[in-house]
């Protein structure tokens, strides 16, 4: 995977420009991956909880923000849905926050180790 590669320490670091475009593509990724995943739990709740489309989305959301659930699960099914959603937006949560910090902590870690030789 080309598009998700970093310079190496012996490569001079990059442009300022070329850096914010990479920090620019890798929000998007997380915004994606946001994305996906308020899509299953929006599927996930409509279809096992039970709920309306809207009220799955704001579920959903509120699960994957750390809020917690809004509305009870009905059956043992959705219930069991919510557990394994729960879990997995904690991961995702995480998995979130360091695609965005990747170029960022990189790009410090180039500045401070890079070889100045020339």
């Amino acid at each position: 995977m080309s598009f998700l590669r970093f310079e190496s320490k012996k490569s001079s670091v990059i442009q300022r420009k070329r850096f914010i475009i990479r920090a620019l593509r890798y929000i998007l990724y997380a915004i994606i991956m946001v994305a996906i995943s308020v899509s299953i739990g929006t599927l996930g709740y409509h279809y096992f909880g039970s709920l309306s489309w809207i009220d799955a989305f704001y579920n959903a959301c509120m699960i994957l923000a750390g809020v917690g659930p809004i509305a009870p699960m009905p059956t043992d099914t959705a219930k069991i849905f919510a557990s394994f959603y729960a879990l997995f937006s904690g991961t995702a949560f995480f998995s979130v926050i360091a695609v965005v910090m990747a170029p960022i902590v990189h790009r410090f870690l180039h500045i401070i180790n890079s070889d100045n030789t020339e």
